[in-house]
């Protein structure tokens, strides 16, 4: 007997509360910091807006930056796919002595950004290639990589994914992504290598090998029976120093962008950058994580956004916020420079100050505008002279101006110096490659220094056409007169000096720098900037810190009976010298903990070891000596080694 039904089912999907309410809750945190809701949900939306700017010109810049290496490993892909796409009874024929196509791909050591570039190659893989494509992690695959399985039966039937169109076998390609190469187990590697070229003749299988490292690692991880297996093409991304030139060249060194970071900041940044993980991302949340503070801890910040929007937001500021506007210290000083019936209307007519805040906008708009045209144009003057005097990347030049009038410094000296050794040919093409960066500038003073430094370049190129007589240089040198070329190149080099001079004065001159301007180094440094050790000895002294539990609320240097065991141990750990008693350890613990159980000090009781207490002591010890506090010694059995200085 047979049945049959026909079952009808109502689906309901739910909207994922988890990330609206986070949104949410953070738009609490914005409202709760103002005292008035609409000034705390307006500085909330320009946050997002720029919140998500940042994250999407990322992202861009990320897929701008790794296409070509892309494009080429795609174009590999699809020479070595084609090999298979000949006529069946030619197919072994084509292939070598069993060798596996494989590509190297060399992405540096900044490992936290390889995802974004696996994941933009397995799209275009899906997208062009073959819907055969697999990424695999060395933690997922400690024996034969799982996640290659979903092809097994693949490789016991090829004729399942091939036609034969024209007598011409169409088959789309099998490629496995091995994303942290280095962290694999090499036995696991040989094994599934050798099982692959078994079936190379009858497959069409592909191999990837994300490197962080160098290419000599396959051949330290593979030996000669194995790498043999492999018909390898090495392709080599970007380093991670290039892409956060770009980034911070993109996303920084941009008029376009209204919020900046001081010089202490960005140099914060830069070094966990460069002495952590060189990860272009983490700079990235980094900037987010600055933006977000800004915001929230600036009540003035919501003028930081373009520049229609702050003009409108300068007009409907309250009567609080002009009070928090006039007690900024760049506006105080402004107020200061002014004639004394200026300084009245500044001090007690909100109307007034609204038109003056929105002249300032303006102003520093405008100084941001030309500031980085100049900067542009100095870095590149400069970048190509030797030692690099001012830094070989425009950031480094961009984090000196930002600390002090950049002229004062010995460095700068040095840079013009060297300019005013350079030969008439190399300084033309550097005035060139300066006029080349001045011309997008589209604001009245920029076009005027561009029509200046124009005028120079014909001058000096037009020296070509005058004859000067050895004669008349030996005259020269004798009587110490300058030659036409040399007074012109002093003329052009003293009018460069003029421009630096007068737009890469440091942002904190400017009036309302604050509001656009994050400058709390030390917050992002303590958010950022990894000290395990430290937060782990503070977790263990003052269990209060982290848990906000009153009851474990205590004065320093003391640790509660009712703190975790952990903590008490630790307490009690410090208390003694290189080799500690186990036994004295635990009847002291065993003391601390009766305190916390309400017994009384005068019975029996209290103090007492029982089998509870004791096992909790050897957990508590076993996890300080997971944490390195503590280590087994072969001096004496019944006593553990101290691993950590002080508190004796």
């Amino acid at each position: 007997m047979t049945t049959s039904s026909v079952s009808k089912g109502c689906f309901v999907f739910k909207p994922d509360l988890k990330k609206r309410k986070r949104t949410v809750d953070i738009e609490e945190y914005f409202v709760d910091a103002d005292d008035d809701c609409s000034y705390g949900r307006e500085r909330f939306s320009i946050c997002r807006s720029l919140w998500e700017k940042i994250k999407t010109d990322t992202e861009i810049l990320q897929d701008e930056l790794n296409k070509k290496i892309l494009d080429s490993l795609l174009e590999f892909i699809k020479k070595c796919t084609s090999s298979f796409q000949c006529r069946s009874d030619e197919w072994s024929c084509l292939m070598r002595a069993s060798e596996i196509p494989t590509a190297a791909l060399v992405l540096g050591v900044n490992v936290p950004d390889h995802d974004m570039t696996f994941q933009s190659l397995s799209d275009l893989l899906q997208e062009s290639v073959t819907p055969f494509a697999v990424s695999v992690q060395a933690k997922e695959c400690s024996g034969m990589p799982k996640s290659v399985c979903k092809h097994k039966h693949a490789m016991k039937s090829p004729g399942k994914y091939c036609s034969l169109e024209n007598d011409v076998l169409q088959c789309p390609p099998i490629v496995v992504i091995f994303k942290d190469f280095e962290a694999f187990n090499p036995h696991v590697l040989q094994d599934f290598i050798f099982i692959c070229s078994r079936y190379i003749q009858e497959l069409p299988l592909l191999l990837v090998f994300g490197i962080a490292t160098s290419p000599c690692t396959i051949q330290h991880m593979l030996p000669h029976s194995v790498s043999s297996l492999l018909c390898i093409e090495l392709f080599q991304s970007l380093s991670c120093t290039q892409h956060l030139a770009t980034v911070i060249d993109k996303l920084i060194l941009t008029a376009e962008f209204p919020f900046k970071l001081s010089g202490k900041v960005l140099q914060v940044l830069v070094n966990i950058f460069l002495y952590h993980d060189f990860s272009v991302r983490n700079f990235v949340k980094g900037l987010q994580l600055a933006l977000l503070e800004h915001f929230h801890s600036q009540p003035l910040s919501v003028l930081c956004c373009k520049k229609k929007h702050a003009l409108l937001n300068a007009q409907k500021l309250s009567h609080q916020h002009l009070e928090m506007l006039r007690q900024l210290p760049s506006f105080m000083r402004y107020v200061e420079a002014q004639e004394p019936q200026e300084q009245v209307q500044l001090l007690t007519s909100d109307k007034y100050v609204k038109e003056v805040c929105q002249k300032l906008l303006k102003d520093i708009r405008k100084y941001h505008k030309n500031y980085y045209c100049i900067l542009r144009c100095l870095s590149s003057l400069t970048s190509s002279l030797p030692k690099y005097p001012l830094g070989k990347h425009i950031r480094e030049l961009h984090m000196s101006c930002l600390e002090r009038n950049i002229w004062e410094t010995n460095e700068y000296e040095s840079a013009i110096q060297l300019l005013r050794l350079l030969a008439k040919d190399e300084l033309v093409a550097t005035l060139k490659k300066c006029a080349d960066i001045l011309k997008p500038c589209k604001t009245k003073k920029m076009n005027s220094v561009l029509q200046q430094l124009e005028d120079y370049i014909v001058k000096l190129e037009h020296l070509d056409s005058k004859f000067i007589t050895l004669l008349e240089m030996k005259g020269s040198r004798r009587t110490k007169k300058m030659t036409p070329f040399e007074m012109l190149k002093n003329e052009a080099l003293d009018f460069i000096d003029c421009f630096v001079r007068s737009h890469l004065s440091p942002p904190e001159l400017q009036p309302l720098h604050e509001v656009c301007y994050y400058s709390s180094s030390g917050f992002l440094r303590q958010h950022l900037n990894a000290t395990p050790r430290t937060s782990i000895q503070t977790a263990l002294s003052q269990p209060f810190y982290y848990l906000q539990n009153e009851n474990l609320k205590t004065d320093a240097g003391t640790v509660s009976s009712s703190a975790p065991d952990i903590c008490i141990v630790y307490k009690l750990h410090l208390e003694c010298g290189r080799l500690i008693n186990l036994y004295d350890w635990l009847e002291a613990y065993a003391t601390v903990v009766s305190g916390a159980e309400g017994k009384d000090p005068d019975s029996e009781e209290y103090g007492k070891v029982d089998e509870l207490k004791h096992a909790r002591f050897i957990k508590a010890v076993s996890e300080l000596e997971f944490l390195g506090f503590v280590k087994s010694t072969k001096q004496k059995t019944d006593h553990v080694a101290r691993l950590t200085w002080g508190g004796c």
